[in-house]
């Protein structure tokens, strides 16, 4: 029996440093393909985008009067000084629609997604004199794609300039009091989320209303970002609305996409936790053949190890041609099949179908499954280990240890 235990130990241990390097191969391999891929995607389709709201100002010419004293006298002059007035933003009606269309490279899956932006804006002139009112808006990324681009002022397609790559200018004539409406519509792709914001620092927001729709559930809230006011299912999506009155603040809105589960990541937990299934299994298989007087050889735990080996390195590698899904299933089949045919022949076919079967069926493809419902990791293997504990418990409660021990 000592024996036994301590060979089943050995073999533990020597599988355990096994896992722990597949799984720190596959984690590397992962880590490594995501930096290259994600810039791949990046150029490909587009970045996350962070649009912020378009702004308005004024130059005007400042006199400034300068007296400088020199060895001849007080010399005075004007100088006329260039200064810049910002116009107020006092309303806003800005209506997003974003669509979801993950892509897959390599094990890892990335949220891209479609966008379609309207914003109206109205700014008050609050300046006297004849000096045009320049509206400028910058554009969410430098390196985007911005199909059916319009720009309008009060509903007439007006001439703008380009600042570089990031945004782009118009000037309109003035005066004090007036009114524009300002219009920017645009479609474009991005990456991971969509941010709005009102500008850099704390802002005062008047007057606004941000009405996104998506086709898909699971979203969330960027870091930094305020929650909407209100909220309604729209199809299999939803319908998220942002509307204040008066606001100052720093934050601003966003919709992070959802994310899709990666196989690559995935497939390095459960290889990182297939030490935890394997001593599950190896315990309760010692304890029922201890109970039946079954002689099981390390050897024959060694193999066992090997056929659950298999599962993780075969799930590793099909992940790359698979869904996760599909890998997994086949990788279940596998290791299945080589535990169920080898201990038919071990220890008879009834103890190999039915205890043997299914304490791999618990240990090893329940528990990794169990990594597929993200949150519920934990409470599966502590069900578990509870569930081991009391069927264990029950079996043994009229062994005779005493005797076991001293033969």
């Amino acid at each position: 029996m000592v024996r036994t235990v301590t060979g089943v130990i050995l073999v533990f241990l020597v599988a355990t440093v096994g896992w722990m390097v597949l799984g720190a191969s596959v984690s590397m391999r992962s880590s490594a393909s995501d930096s290259t891929l994600r810039a791949q995607v990046g150029q490909l389709w587009g970045t996350p985008l962070a649009q912020k709201a378009p702004t308005a100002q004024v130059t005007l010419s400042k006199v400034v009067s300068e007296l400088k004293d020199t060895d001849r006298g007080t010399i005075g002059r004007q100088v006329q000084l260039p200064l810049t007035v910002s116009i107020p933003l006092v309303a806003s009606e800005v209506a997003l629609d974003l669509h979801l269309d993950q892509r897959r490279k390599g094990l890892l899956w990335y949220s891209t997604y479609h966008v379609r932006f309207d914003g109206r804006y109205t700014f008050e002139s609050t300046h006297e004199g004849p000096e045009p009112l320049e509206l400028q808006f910058a554009f969410p990324a430098t390196n985007g794609i911005y199909d059916e681009f319009t720009l309008t002022v009060d509903g007439t397609p007006v001439q703008f300039e380009r600042q570089g790559s990031a945004s782009v200018t118009t000037r309109v004539p003035a005066h004090h009091g007036q009114r524009f409406l300002l219009h920017v519509a645009y479609v474009s792709q991005g990456l991971d989320r969509f941010v709005y914001t009102f500008g850099c620092g704390i802002k005062e927001v008047r007057d606004f209303n941000l009405r996104a729709t998506t086709d898909f559930a699971g979203f969330d809230f960027p870091a930094n970002t305020m929650s909407p006011t209100s909220k309604a299912r729209h199809g299999e999506g939803a319908e998220l609305t942002w509307q204040y009155k008066d606001l100052i603040t720093g934050n601003g809105i966003g919709i992070e996409t959802p994310k899709k589960l990666n196989p690559g990541p995935l497939a390095a937990r459960i290889s990182f936790f297939a030490p935890v299934s394997l001593g599950f299994f190896f315990f309760l298989v010692l304890i029922i053949a201890t109970l039946k007087k079954i002689q099981i050889h390390p050897v024959s735990y060694f193999f066992l190890a090997c056929s659950f080996f298999a599962f993780h390195l075969l799930l590793a590698y099909l992940a790359d041609h698979l869904s996760i899904h599909a890998a997994f299933a086949i990788s279940s089949v596998v290791s299945l099949f080589l535990v169920g045919s080898y201990m038919r022949l071990v220890v008879g076919t009834r103890f190999a179908l039915v205890e043997v079967a299914a304490a791999q069926l618990v240990y090893l493809v329940g528990f990794s499954y169990a990594f597929f419902f993200e949150g519920f990791t934990g409470l599966t293997v502590t069900v578990g280990a509870i569930a081991t504990l009391f069927v264990v418990m029950q079996l043994t409660a009229r062994f005779n240890w005493k005797e076991k021990s001293a033969s």
